[in-house]
Order: structure tokens, then C-alpha cells, then sequence
């Protein structure tokens, strides 16, 4: 089972989230782990991509969108929507609504909560969700 950590923050918004998940990719990808960041849809994962080049001055981190087609480059961090094909890495980073299929093949998940009260309700249900399929649940205000 995985150890899920959920980070709370005082931020509002998908545009936190997204902040929140390209520092933390950084953080792992510098710790020498890889990542795949699992995102809603397309435009998502677009956005991401635009984000890991752009969002802090002097930030590099190497990765890749998998594309539809389930093309794989050797990146040590990856982007996608889909729950196929998808790559095996140390951390998965959730920004979907849902909790995906294929978390229970990760050692570790990260959930990012903003406090907004959609998000805060989405994220009670995959609390929920982690907790009844048995993984280690650690919280952490950010």
C-alpha cells in the first residue's frame, strides 16, 4: 500500500495546486526520485507542461506529457490524464478529482488541497477512498 500525504494549503484555487505540484516535482526530481503528475485532462496537462519551464526563475525540471498515443521518453517526470499506460515512478502527484486507478501502484502519492470548499470536499472523498482500500494517511498543513 502507499503512503498518501495530503497537503493543505491556505492558497485558493487549481492555479495553487499547480504552483504547489511543480515545486514539489522540483523537490523530488533534486532527490533524485521521479514523478508522474496525474491531471484531469488535456488542457491540464498542457498547462503543467507550461508551468514546470516557467514557474520559478532558474528552475529546471526535465519532463515529459505522455501523449495519447502512450509514447514513453525516459523523463523523471511525466504528465498525463489517462490511466493507461501510465509509467512506474516513486511519487505520484494527484491533481484529478478522482483517485486514479493505478495509485496503488505507487510507494507514494501527494494530494494537494486547496481551501477552497470544492476542493476541500473532493479531497474528504478521496481521504475517504485511500483510507478504505488500507494506505498510510499522512496530513500536512502547507
Amino acid at each position: 500500500m502507499a503512503r498518501v500525504d495530503f497537503y493543505l494549503l491556505k492558497q485558493t484555487g487549481l492555479p495553487s495546486r499547480q504552483s504547489f505540484a511543480c515545486r514539489l516535482a522540483e523537490k523530488a526530481y533534486r532527490l533524485e526520485n521521479t514523478v508522474h503528475i496525474h491531471v484531469g485532462d488535456r488542457a491540464g496537462a498542457q498547462r503543467l507542461d507550461e508551468l514546470l519551464w516557467t514557474f520559478r526563475d532558474g528552475s529546471f525540471v526535465p519532463h515529459h506529457t505522455i501523449s495519447e498515443s502512450g509514447s514513453q521518453q525516459d523523463s523523471p517526470v511525466t504528465i498525463g490524464c489517462s490511466e493507461v499506460d501510465v509509467p512506474k515512478r516513486d511519487l505520484l502527484i494527484n491533481l484529478s478529482d478522482e483517485v486514479p486507478a493505478f495509485a496503488k501502484a505507487f510507494p507514494r502519492v501527494a494530494e494537494l488541497v486547496t481551501s477552497d470548499e470544492d476542493c476541500k470536499q473532493l479531497s474528504r472523498k478521496r481521504f475517504a477512498a485511500y483510507r478504505d482500500q488500507g494506505h498510510t494517511l499522512e496530513t500536512h498543513n502547507v
